[in-house]
């Protein structure tokens, strides 16, 4: 009696571990498993000094399998957790407010570096749902800030975007294309007095801000905020004038009122060159360019939430329809380096061999470390659209990522077998 009890335990914790291995790359976690073992076998819990011992042993046993003899081993002696496995919960994705053909959406990197694994989580979702709908996806590189900007990115964003959604990109668009529009929509503003050019301090504008009081040059008249917004472009220092949007100064929240559209930088850009002087700050250009491209619908960082109530006051003053926006959390890698400016750094100084150095967490790295955009389409469906913030630690990462692409070379690899350095040995009898 006592040796059939055993035996039934042996074999729970078999099937459990079976099951963990099968559904992380082979290898079992005997820490994993437990909470199922007690779950399933509740008086478990009194001897749990021996059942630990005995996972510990039938862990180490199941991870010496190869994954084929795991799942031969577990159809024999549990084969309904196999359907279990097939039947797991996907998140499903949607678009609210969406009519199919007449979807357009963005994927809007700064060109710092190409593309990491955090751009394609997000840049995935919009590819996938832009599928769904029979969309338009937008490459949009928003390199209004010359200051931090790497020549190659250009190229190098729109390879990696178009490898990985395998070429589901509709057009690409630059907004250092586009100075010239983001002024017209600038000058309409300041002759509805909805903008003005302001001259202060920063300390001395905090101070007013702070106080909900207008500064001095927000009562200016058209005619002189006109002259102003001139002056930024020959006569002003940078740091000496901005253009602000004029907003409610009762805000609850300061960062709200009357945030500043447009700065002037020298700093020469790479495209442009000395051309401009005066440059949008974010929400003023993605404002208008989600207007002006047709934007339906928008996936973003949820810390964008408060930059959509800035930019919602720019649709407001030229009674436009916003954008459907999505949010989503943000995934931290916690020990992946995924700065693109630290990692240009470190390839100058030689560390890696270049962008597609396979130690790198990079798009273009990966696909030379044999990775299928298919496989990062599962990972970010796998998340799905969800304000949840995510660590993952680079072991979980390259788990689930290693998973989801073995069940893709497995349908279309041809597996070949070879023998380094045969020597030929002669069987008799």
């Amino acid at each position: 009696m006592e040796e059939n009890k055993q035996n039934e335990i042996k074999e729970i914790i078999l099937k459990h571990a079976l099951y963990n291995a099968i559904k992380f790359d082979g290898k079992a976690n005997e820490k994993a498993i437990i909470g199922k073992i007690i779950s399933e076998k509740q008086e478990l819990k009194k001897d749990m000094k021996n059942i630990v011992k005995e996972i510990k042993n039938i862990v180490k046993q199941v991870n010496s399998l190869s994954i084929e003899e795991q799942t031969n081993k577990l159809k024999k002696i549990a084969p309904e957790m196999l359907l279990e496995k097939k039947k797991e919960k996907k998140h499903e994705i949607s678009l609210p407010n969406a009519e199919k053909g007449k979807v357009i959406m963005r994927f809007a990197p700064s060109p710092s570096g190409p593309l990491h694994i955090g751009h394609a989580y997000v840049l995935l979702l919009n590819s996938e749902l832009c599928k769904m709908y029979d969309g338009e996806l937008i490459i949009r590189i928003e390199d209004t800030n010359p200051a931090n900007i790497y020549p190659d990115s250009y190229k190098l964003i729109v390879e990696d975007a178009k490898w990985i959604t395998k070429n589901n990109v509709s057009d690409v668009v630059i907004q250092s294309d586009r100075l010239e529009t983001y002024y017209d929509y600038a000058e309409k503003l300041i002759e509805m007095g909805k903008a003005y050019v302001c001259t202060c301090n920063p300390d001395k504008f905090r101070e007013y801000i702070t106080k909900k009081h207008p500064c001095p040059c927000r009562e200016l008249p058209v005619e002189e905020q006109q002259k102003r917004w001139e002056k930024m472009f020959v006569e002003y220092k940078p740091g000496e004038a901005v253009l602000r949007i004029k907003t409610d100064l009762n805000n609850p929240n300061p960062a709200m009122r009357d945030w500043p559209a447009f700065r002037i930088v020298e700093h020469t850009h790479p495209r442009t060159k000395d051309k401009y002087r005066v440059w949008p700050l974010m929400n003023f250009s993605v404002a208008i360019d989600d207007h002006e491209l047709g934007i339906t619908h928008t996936i973003r960082a949820k810390d964008h939430m408060d930059n959509e109530k800035k930019q919602r006051y720019l649709y407001n003053y030229f009674n436009w329809n916003m954008p459907t926006h999505l949010y989503v959390g943000r995934i931290n890698f916690k020990d992946l380096k995924i700065s693109s400016t630290e990692t240009r750094l470190a390839i100058e100084r030689k560390e890696y061999g270049g962008w597609d150095d396979i130690r790198l967490p990079f798009i273009r790295a990966l696909k030379r470390r044999g990775y299928q955009p298919e496989a990062f389409v599962r990972y970010a469906l796998d998340i799905g659209i969800s304000q949840n913030d995510k660590t993952v630690t680079k072991q979980e990462f390259f788990k689930s990522l290693n998973a989801f692409n073995r069940e893709i070379i497995d349908k279309i690899a041809n597996r070949y077998f070879f023998i380094s350095d045969p020597v030929e040995i002669t069987i008799e009898n």
